[in-house]
């Protein structure tokens, strides 16, 4: 049907165990779960009931013990690592807690790392789009600065900024706003969402956070390894 959503990511009866032997924790037990281009999803549930290890396999950064992950409606849960490695670069931005920028960098050169890293652009290309996506986070007039000389809100920012370099198809945010304030946060939420929801992006975030668990589109509450 031609109005029918599509679906971006799904995964299917996926089972992840860490640890060995008798220390061996069944951490994801038959998780299946699907994601629409254009909505944003929140995970939530109490530590340690298997949310980050979920967001981990979806993202392609871990191989799961049993069950599929498409991508796309492509099969990635069995491929080969290069084959994982250059999905996860073109079709998946990442964003998680701690913004991992190079703090030696500008806020620009952050953003078209990943660009320099899938080769696709020229660097003029590149730098224009570091541009404007830092202009649509509202940092273009700090693009220059180092990493060091923003705050934590605008380096938060920033890494929504590279998380959306490639156009990927999906956003997994690993507790986006749980290192900022309350103000910060709702920013940091706003923009994340708003970006990709025009770009037509699903996104699927973590969050303890009820309030920000309240706005998205769909809430899927986590408890031993299973959605309840």
């Amino acid at each position: 049907m031609a109005n029918e959503p599509k679906i971006a990511l799904r995964c299917d009866k996926l089972h992840r165990y860490l640890g060995q032997a008798e220390g061996r924790v069944h951490v994801l037990r038959g998780v299946s779960f699907e994601a629409q281009a254009g909505s944003v999803y929140a995970i939530v549930g109490p530590s340690g009931c298997g949310k980050s290890t979920l967001l981990y396999l979806l993202g392609l950064l871990d191989q799961p013990d049993g069950g599929e992950i498409w991508i796309n409606g492509r099969l990635m849960s069995n491929s080969e690592d290069s084959v994982r490695t250059a999905a996860r670069g073109e079709h998946i931005g990442f964003v998680f807690q701690f913004h991992f920028l190079m703090l030696e960098f500008t806020a620009m050169e952050n953003v078209m790392m990943p660009m320099r890293k899938l080769g696709k652009l020229s660097p003029i290309q590149m730098e224009e789009r570091a541009t404007q996506l830092l202009d649509s986070v509202g940092l273009v007039d700090k693009r220059h600065r180092l990493g060091t000389h923003l705050s934590g809100g605008e380096q938060q920012r920033v890494a929504i900024a590279r998380a959306l370099a490639n156009q990927p198809t999906i956003i997994l945010a690993d507790e986006p706003t749980g290192n900022l304030d309350v103000k910060n946060a709702a920013i940091v939420f706003d923009l994340l969402t708003s970006l990709a929801k025009d770009n037509g992006q699903a996104v699927v975030l973590v969050t303890h956070n009820p309030d920000i668990a309240h706005r998205c589109d769909f809430t899927r509450p986590m408890r031993d390894g299973l959605f309840v």
